[in-house]
């Protein structure tokens, strides 16, 4: 422990607050918090904590990943991290100093560029903590939009944890949350989603395209109505996704977030990723989080800075846009390095590699026996359905794949929601299903046969 206080100092500091020991100072918490803690081993060298870690990483199971829901596993070109490993941007903290920054802002304001023409929108900030963040903060964005109204209307097909993120966001505003159930087609029931809307009462309406079953939601009819009844759109829309499909500012959007973890980061157990938000020029004023702007400086040259920051580190609490105190501003780079790497052509090559393989993996399970539980057109994620789906899952995870995301948690039974990617071989492919097809046949018997 490293304390960098001489005991002269601390004596002055006790003596100014009027107390006689450390002890007393931290009077206010609870003893058994301050207790050292017990059973702790031996201090280790450098070497034999490399060797403790290498131990503990052995332990991680290889597996080849045909899951999503939110995080997959993609190629990411070499490039990308050989590139953010240089210190200018590995180190870069929030560059409050323009003047010092021009080059990590020039970064962030390309990105944030870069951003609208993929969403369609006219102005993005410089990322969000993650998807359901950024959701989150769109929600609260939209409310104060409408200014009026006590309901939040967010579709079943949007993320089940994003949603769990909203309804935190909202707990102290007391906000009704409904939820508009799937069709068959596994997309948004428009005629419930017009029985919520036509009381005046909803001042957000959220939606995902695709939605977190893979399937297209009717997004011009569904912008349609928040237009009819005044209702700011907020779409969770797939980065990916929109390299091949219409952008959602096309339709109307006003509010268009995201999760970029697809476009250069790892998967990394789940984080760090990143959150894009992209909204009207109406509305950048009500944005959250940071926003680089091109101004020029006293010579008249072109100079990167931050601008409206209506955060509540800069301006009055009660006046503040959001509470959000940060972005993701490593994980962004990795996301405009991804974008300007493989280009228009190159993101539409993966959208199409991931679907043309999800169709050939589909037509393999429908023969197995699975089901799928939905008729909508989906793209490279689909749920499928199986009396045996849990065992199969277990088993194929001891056989070296993650057989998709297990959806009995979120309330669908008997269902796993698939994911294929443009990082998924033919030959792989080919092997999961053999497994699946012994499993299968071979029912109630062990699993443990090699590949």
């Amino acid at each position: 422990m490293f304390l960098p206080h001489s005991d002269k100092e601390v004596s002055e500091i006790l003596q100014s607050l009027g107390l006689s020991s450390l002890e007393d100072l931290f009077s206010h918490i609870d003893p058994s918090l301050l207790e050292p803690p017990k059973n702790l081993p031996e201090p280790k060298s450098e070497e034999e904590l490399r060797r403790y870690f290498k131990e503990l990483a052995s332990l991680n199971r290889p597996l080849v990943y045909f899951a999503g829901g939110g995080a997959y596993d993609r190629i990411i070109p070499s490039a990308i991290w050989q590139i953010l490993s240089r210190g200018e941007f590995l180190t870069a903290y929030t560059p409050y100093q323009a003047e010092a920054s021009q080059g990590t802002l020039q970064a962030l304001f390309e990105y944030q560029t870069l951003i609208c023409e993929l969403t369609g929108m006219d102005c993005a900030n410089a990322s969000m903590y993650d998807g359901g963040s950024a959701l989150a903060e769109a929600v609260l964005m939209a409310r104060a939009i409408k200014g009026r109204g006590k309901r939040v209307v967010l579709t079943e097909g949007i993320n089940p944890l994003y949603r769990q993120v909203v309804q935190t966001y909202l707990f102290g505003y007391k906000d009704e949350i409904q939820v508009v159930s799937l069709t068959e087609e596994g997309t948004t029931d428009l005629d419930r989603l017009e029985e919520l809307l036509k009381d005046g009462e909803c001042h957000a309406l959220a939606v995902q395209q695709p939605n977190f079953f893979g399937f297209l939601e009717p997004l011009k009819e569904i912008s349609h109505l928040a237009k009819k009844y005044e209702v700011p759109l907020v779409v969770v829309a797939d980065p990916i996704a929109l390299s091949i499909l219409k952008p959602p500012g096309s339709f109307g959007a006003d509010i268009v977030v995201g999760e970029g973890q697809q476009m250069g980061a790892f998967l990394n157990f789940g984080g760090p990723y990143v959150g894009f938000f992209a909204t009207k020029m109406e509305y950048v004023r009500k944005m959250p989080g940071r926003l680089v702007g091109l101004a020029e400086d006293i010579e008249g040259k072109r100079a990167f800075t931050l601008v409206l920051q209506t955060r509540e580190q800069h301006i009055r609490r009660e006046r503040a846009t959001s509470n959000i105190c940060t972005n993701q501003n490593l994980i962004a780079l990795a996301n405009l390095l991804y974008m300007v790497l493989l280009g228009r052509e190159g993101m539409r090559e993966v959208a199409i590699q991931s679907l043309s393989k999800a169709m050939y993996l589909k037509e393999k399970l429908l023969n197995l026996g699975f089901e799928i539980p939905f008729s909508g057109k989906h793209l490279w994620e689909f749920p499928v359905k199986h009396p045996k789906a849990q065992e199969l899952h277990q088993k194929l995870i001891e056989e070296g794949f993650l057989f998709g995301i297990k959806l009995d948690r979120f309330g669908y039974k008997d269902q796993l929601l698939i994911a294929v990617t443009e990082k998924r071989t033919k030959e792989e492919m080919d092997q999961l299903v053999e497994r699946l097809r012994y499993n299968i046949s071979h029912e109630g018997t062990s699993s443990s046969t090699s590949r």
